[in-house]
């Protein structure tokens, strides 16, 4: 059996965090989650580098924005992927993030990002010598 994908959760929103974190947790994922971008970077911090799968945060949050944050954890993890989730389409091309989903976009479309960005963490597949 695999070992579940670990995602960093991040949202200052209490339901949207934990509605998030269910439905990522149904789709097989382990969930550690976090309510401000301080809160996120001291999990970070107690961590090993490549043993979180994907940072996943809102964009406006009260203490740090969720793009300040990505560059902090990239500083931190730098092969973590990032994704950040907002209900606001600010400038987007000052994004640090390696990924961007509007809030409202189906739950579908989000998990294939998710899907994408864990796999790119992961490295192509290794080419199998004939």
């Amino acid at each position: 059996m695999r070992p579940r994908k670990v995602i960093l959760l991040v949202d200052d929103d209490e339901r949207v965090l934990s509605t998030r974190g269910y439905l990522l947790h149904i789709k097989g994922y382990a969930v550690i989650q976090a309510t401000s971008g301080y809160q996120a970077l001291t999990v970070l911090d107690s961590r090993r580098p490549g043993s979180l799968d994907l940072l996943l945060t809102d964009l406006l949050m009260a203490d740090m924005d969720g793009n300040e944050l990505c560059r902090r954890a990239k500083q931190m993890h730098p092969t973590l992927p990032t994704m950040i989730v907002s209900g606001v389409v600010s400038d987007s091309a000052h994004l640090v993030a390696d990924g961007f989903s509007l809030k409202g976009t189906g739950t579908e479309e989000m998990l294939v990002k998710i899907k994408i960005l864990v796999a790119r963490k992961r490295g192509p597949k290794p080419k199998v010598k004939a």
